[in-house]
Parts: C-alpha cells; sequence; structure tokens
C-alpha cells in the first residue's frame, strides 16, 4: 500500500490500519464552496479492471465534516469516495463523485453505528457503492460513472476538513476480482 497524504500517525497490524487524521484535510472540488482541497489522507493499490473493494471503517468523529471511509480515484479531478462523514451532530453516509466538480449526497443516521462496511464495485463503465451496518445486508448508496479501461487507485480514505483531528480504522480490507 502506497500513502498520498500521508498521515503523521499510522499503525498497521493484522489486517488493522488506524490512523491520526490531521486537521485540516479534505478531497473536494469547486462545487457550492468554491475552493479545490486535495491533501486528505488516501492510503492505496493500483489496479485495473473490474474488482470489489471491501473494508470496515470506525472512527472517533467529533468535528464537522470529519470523514473516513473508500476512495477509487484517477488523478486530482477524478475520484469518488465514499464512507462516514459526521455532519450537525450524526453520521451520514456519504458519497463525493468528482468529475472535475465534487456533488454530495448523503443517507442520514440518527444512531452513529459503530462502524460501517463498505464495498465499492468496479464494473465497466460504472461504480456501485453499498453499505452495511452488519457486514451481511448490502444496501445500494450510489450507482455512478467512472471511465472505463482505464488504472486507478484504491484504497482507504480520511479527513477532517473543519475539526481537530480525529482517530480512524480501518479493518481487513480486500481488493478481489470476484465481481459479487
Amino acid at each position: 500500500m502506497k500513502w498520498y497524504n500521508p498521515p503523521s500517525t499510522c499503525k498497521v497490524q493484522n489486517n488493522t490500519i488506524e490512523l491520526d487524521v490531521e486537521a485540516g484535510t479534505d478531497f473536494w472540488r469547486i462545487t457550492h464552496y468554491g475552493f479545490i482541497r486535495d491533501n486528505g489522507h488516501f492510503g492505496y493499490i493500483a489496479k485495473e479492471g473490474d474488482f470489489v473493494a471491501t473494508v470496515k471503517v470506525s472512527g472517533h468523529y467529533q468535528d464537522q465534516y470529519d470523514q473516513a471511509g473508500l476512495m477509487i480515484r484517477i488523478d486530482e479531478q477524478n475520484w469518488i469516495k465514499t464512507g462516514i462523514e459526521y455532519v450537525d451532530g450524526a453520521q451520514q453516509v456519504s458519497a463525493v463523485v468528482t468529475r472535475q466538480f465534487s456533488d454530495w449526497s448523503v443517507v442520514p443516521r440518527k444512531d452513529n453505528p459503530p462502524a460501517i462496511w463498505l464495498k465499492l464495485i468496479r464494473r465497466k463503465d460504472y461504480v456501485e457503492i453499498r453499505y452495511s451496518f452488519d457486514n451481511l445486508t448490502f444496501d445500494l448508496l450510489r450507482l455512478a460513472y467512472f471511465p472505463p479501461e482505464v488504472p486507478v487507485q484504491i484504497g482507504v480514505m480520511a479527513a477532517a476538513p473543519d475539526g481537530k483531528g480525529f482517530k480512524a480504522i480501518f479493518e481487513d480490507f480486500t481488493v478481489t476480482n470476484t465481481l459479487e
């Protein structure tokens, strides 16, 4: 695994990645806010073709927009991030799709679950994003266009745009060629 904007503190042990997410980090392009941020933490592997990426994510979210999850990326103008984003005092299941400009969609959660399982499926010209709170039933969050037949980076992502930072934990990150 390689890092784009590595965190200053990261511990990898027994299929678990634990990192201290640094303050002032984010991935966003232009829409609504008018700025570009490309300094979030992203640990990834390079991958081509169709695949399924999965991970269990938990975090000590405390400040507005604290976030952790999965990211698929071609470059600074073409990427998707998904996971939990802490908004207005509650966890939201979140997806941002960026094709030069970012968009954002959320599913509000009032229960602040202890963890989320994410499944990102890349198939031909799209990415399917699914999430679960029991690692058994995965609900569809989003289906988005993504450029086909180009190599990508796939991995774990975390950022703390407005707060002082937090601890994020990723467990059992896997990428397989088997489509589910």
